[in-house]
């Protein structure tokens, strides 16, 4: 019975493969050179589907792969809901962020109600954030270079993740507010856990016990 586990290029998949090969799995080609979209590994029958990183929980909420890899934005914005989520791999560390551009007044304007302009990818998790604090904001959905956003007065803000902070400061952008710590986590279709479960539980218990040994271990 073949196992298929989708992960996306980048950050999560460079630091997911070490996890995977602690538990005996490691792709026949390197993901960041083929151009095939299925690799097969070492073990008969599974195999690594690379897709984007939004579409991770759809290809696993749908049964086209069996477990995923997906970052916990990913799946707060484009819907966790369905998947089995057994466990916090503590990769792919970063953080969700509100940032202006430097000398904005951010505390100011929150302060005095006013309605701000906020760039985002990330409309579902900012609305949310927003919402609980009281605040009314417009929130416009980009796509892409966020920074752009306050350089060129299309918005006050941004919601985006910030990992180093370097791009920001690049920018001369500045945060001002962290909504949430992110991490990737492993993600299980619920039917293959039952059908599977003789591949997908001994994945998961590997993938946990690799993520807390690398958690344990020393920086």
């Amino acid at each position: 019975m073949p196992l298929t586990i989708a992960l996306s290029k980048g950050r999560i998949l460079d630091e997911s493969l070490p996890l995977l090969a602690a538990a005996g799995i490691t792709p026949s080609e390197d993901p960041e050179v083929s151009r095939k979209l299925v690799l097969p590994t070492n073990r008969p029958g599974v195999s690594l589907m690379i897709v984007r990183a939004t579409d991770v929980p759809t290809y696993v909420r749908w049964g086209a792969a069996d477990v995923g890899i997906a970052g916990q934005d990913v799946l707060l914005e484009h819907g966790g809901p369905g998947l089995y989520q057994p466990v916090d791999l503590g990769i792919a560390r970063c953080r969700m962020s509100v940032a202006t551009r430097r000398g904005f007044d951010w505390a100011a304007s929150v302060q005095r109600g006013a309605r701000i302009r906020v760039a985002t990818k990330y409309v579902t998790i900012a609305r949310e954030h927003f919402a609980s604090k009281g605040m009314h904001v417009d929130l416009i959905k980009l796509y892409g270079s966020m920074e752009l956003a306050p350089i060129s007065g299309l918005a006050d803000a941004i919601v985006d993740l910030v990992s180093s902070g370097n791009t920001l400061r690049a920018n001369d952008l500045v945060e001002v507010e962290t909504i949430m710590p992110i991490t990737a986590r492993l993600i299980v279709n619920p039917a293959a856990l039952k059908l599977k479960r003789d591949l997908v539980k001994p994945l998961v218990d590997a993938l946990t016990a690799a993520a807390s040994r690398k958690q344990a271990a020393p920086a």
